[in-house]
């Protein structure tokens, strides 16, 4: 699952999540897996009414630097919320496949190896 669709998916339902979504259990799973921390969990403990907490973690995970942070909250919201979830999962459904880009190393004689998506290998030696 890719963290950037997701994020551009919860982007999406941000409304509807927080209309629907007590973000409690949520708040509570991302801390355990320290996708917020313990200044983020207290701030967010502070924020007055559910939606207000929402708001705040939906913000907060959107400037977040964490590299999952979006395949965590969709994991938290598993439990309380599937039909969230299911419609989060549809969303990404109908979202036209992004290309994924090679990676690119090098081997010990420095022949550079691109490793496409299809986890083909192949290698070209630049310098020769």
């Amino acid at each position: 699952m890719d963290n950037e669709a997701l994020k551009q998916v919860f982007e999406k339902l941000n409304a509807k999540i927080i209309r629907e979504v007590d973000p409690d259990s949520a708040i509570d799973e991302l801390f355990a897996k320290n996708v917020i921390t313990d200044g983020d969990y207290d701030e967010l403990s502070n924020a007055k009414g559910r939606k207000d907490r929402c708001r705040e973690l939906l913000a907060l995970l959107h400037r977040s630097s964490h590299p999952e942070t979006f395949i965590q909250l969709r994991l938290a919201l598993l439990a309380d919320y599937p039909q969230i979830v299911n419609e989060v999962d549809e969303e990404l459904k109908s979202q036209p496949a992004q290309p994924q880009q090679p990676h690119m190393s090098q081997d010990p004689e420095g022949n550079v190896i691109i490793i496409p998506c299809c986890c083909c290998y192949s290698s070209v030696n630049f310098w020769q």
